[in-house]
């Protein structure tokens, strides 16, 4: 391999070993984004805790510190954020156009300041994510949403935001959240119907609560919000991540091992395990924990991605890495984004058997993986690869992991801890001497 193969860090992964013992879950990168965000709409101190430590969350703080908002780094896990200095509305933060959440600030903004100019969203490449929705919602509120110079700029007619009655045309996390932050502090009464119900739109909801915003019905597909003329400080602790959570359980499942995994909440992991089962694996549910356990080949199924309580978009190529290893032929049916299958190239790669007919990939199981050099697409495309390496013959060299690092926090620190032998290289001598200290212990 050439040096210019290298010019970022990679990780390489030598397969065959069961992971065993215990991990801890960490905050919900996705609900972490939308309440920092949201840590701006009050004049007051907002202190967040079970913050994640990865790109997207960082660089959002990063963002949001060139606007003037002051954020103090407490700890790793806890920050401080204070919005009362905020000097304009027009985030030119070049960073934050590679990630999608950058257009949380548009409703955050536009709530507290009545205006904003965000940059088009970025992030994954994992299909089309209209924001359609968000500027229907933003314009029932009583503000002109145009996009100019590649800018999302919203602005309330006359400096005020009025309740509305809101029917999102598609269930979409993004608007629920977008909308629900904007219409928190206009005048009135605010009803979003066909909501998102993901936990993480709970969970901002919760934080905007404990902010003295008035939201009742997140969870449900009927979100109402009464408008209050401004927001407090408050301490608030972000839910664990749904899908690092799912992510270990699959990881626990397709290496044949045995893995607690701590500081979750069971229900939101309910279709994960539901289909773990189905598949052949054990898992024991606890107040703040699953087990995962799997000793032998699993068997097939069929999968179709759908909004929450279905089974998650993100989770689906972690699913697909499975069910490539599967007994028989499983399809997966990919209903939210139609990009979702770039890791199927990689896999086939690596031995898998996968035929893509539109939005569905037929699976015929193989019996093992080989090692291979391979590209990560996108955030969990690059997490499923990574437990492709963690059961394939050989070594894996995983290239394009900063995409994986936008969503996961220490990932191959915490396979580690479980027994996993991997390890971030940056160059063809670091994968050599990988490879020969690896291959003595394996």
């Amino acid at each position: 391999m050439r040096r210019s193969d290298f010019e970022k860090d990679h990780y390489a992964i030598r397969g065959g070993v069961p992971l065993k013992g215990e991990v801890a879950i960490g905050g919900a990168k996705n609900a972490a984004l939308g309440i920092i965000a949201a840590a701006i709409m009050t004049d007051e101190t907002v202190t967040i805790e079970n913050m994640p430590d990865v790109r997207d969350t960082n660089v959002m703080l990063d963002a949001m510190k060139a606007i003037g908002v002051i954020v103090d780094r407490v700890d790793r896990h806890t920050v401080k954020i204070n919005g009362s200095l905020v000097q304009n509305v027009n985030i030119e933060f070049e960073s934050i156009k590679k990630i999608r959440a950058s257009y949380y600030l548009i409703g955050a903004l536009l709530g507290k300041y009545k205006e904003a100019e965000v940059p088009l969203p970025g992030g994954c490449n994992i299909g089309s994510r209209p924001i359609d929705q968000h500027q229907k919602g933003f314009r029932a509120l009583g503000a002109s949403v145009r996009i100019e110079r590649g800018n999302i700029i919203a602005k309330a007619k006359d400096d005020r935001l009025y309740g509305a009655h809101i029917y999102l045309d598609v269930v979409t996390v993004g608007a629920t959240i977008n909308v629900m932050m904007a219409s928190c502090m206009a005048e009135g009464k605010t009803i979003i119907e066909n909501a998102a119900k993901e936990p993480h739109v709970v969970d901002v909801a919760n934080f905007l609560n404990s902010c003295g915003a008035n939201i009742k019905g997140a969870g449900t597909d009927v979100i109402r919000i009464r408008g209050v003329e401004k927001l407090h400080g408050t301490t608030y602790s972000i839910i664990p991540d749904q899908i690092e959570a799912g992510t270990f359980m699959c990881a626990a499942a397709v290496t044949q091992g045995d893995v607690l995994i701590k500081n979750v909440i069971p229900k939101h992991l309910e279709s994960i395990t539901a289909k773990l089962i189905e598949i052949g694996c054990t898992v024991e549910e606890f107040d703040d924990a699953v087990r995962v356990r799997n000793n032998g080949r699993t068997h097939r199924t069929q999968i179709k991605t759908l909004p929450y309580p279905g089974f998650p978009t993100d989770m689906q190529p972690q699913a697909g890495v499975i069910l490539s290893l599967s007994e028989g032929i499983s399809t997966i049916t990919e209903s939210i984004f139609e990009n979702r299958f770039k890791y199927v190239d990689e896999i086939t790669r690596m031995g898998a058997n996968i035929k893509v007919e539109g939005n569905t990939a037929i699976i015929d199981g193989v019996s093992k993986y080989t090692g291979a050099h391979i590209t990560a697409p996108d955030l969990r495309a690059g997490a499923a690869l990574v437990l492709a390496g963690l059961v394939a013959e050989g070594v894996t060299v995983i290239d394009d992991i900063h995409l994986i690092e936008r969503g996961y926090e220490d990932f191959d620190v915490k396979l580690r801890s479980l027994g996993a032998m991997i390890q971030k290289v940056d160059d063809s001598k670091a994968v050599q001497r990988f490879t020969l200290e690896t291959a003595a212990v394996s």
